[in-house]
């Protein structure tokens, strides 16, 4: 499959993350477009731009679903927008370098609720790990394999 563009959930999204698909769009001449809730600065290339949506819950998310295509990939974190991106055909990778898919997000999508409700009935469940140097190479590693498809 060759990847079209790519889309970042950017707000959340780590800087080491940008900076290497920031590379990566250079070196293959992918088209990545940040979208967040506030102006972000990106370097000037040709492939990489950013959009900034107006503020509130879910709004950088709704842009990515009702922009992204099939043969699109988009990078979040966030599960409920991987299986939104999903069901429309498109690729969802997370910043750790776990690819969501067709097969995995529902038990995803399961757990992130099974979480929530615990957290609102005062349960600590901790959050994710800090984002750490392994999390940073996986990432890289999968985007190089989706790239060279």
């Amino acid at each position: 499959m060759n990847l079209k563009h790519i889309w970042v959930d950017a707000d959340a999204c780590p800087r080491v993350i940008k900076d290497i698909l920031f590379r990566a769009a250079d070196r293959v001449g992918i088209a990545v477009i940040l979208v967040a809730n506030q102006a972000l600065q990106v370097p000037r290339s040709a492939h990489i731009r950013s959009i900034q949506v107006a503020a509130g819950f879910d709004v950088a998310d709704n842009y990515i679903v009702q922009q992204a295509n099939p043969g699109d990939l988009v990078i979040t974190a966030d599960i409920p927008l991987a299986a939104e991106v999903i069901a429309k055909g498109c690729l969802a990778l997370n910043p750790r370098g776990d690819l969501y898919t067709e097969e995995n997000i529902r038990q995803r999508l399961n757990m992130r609720d099974f979480m929530e409700s615990l957290r609102s009935s005062g349960v600590d469940t901790g959050g994710p790990g800090a984002f750490s140097q392994s999390d940073r190479q996986a990432f890289a590693n999968q985007l190089d394999r989706m790239l060279a498809k």
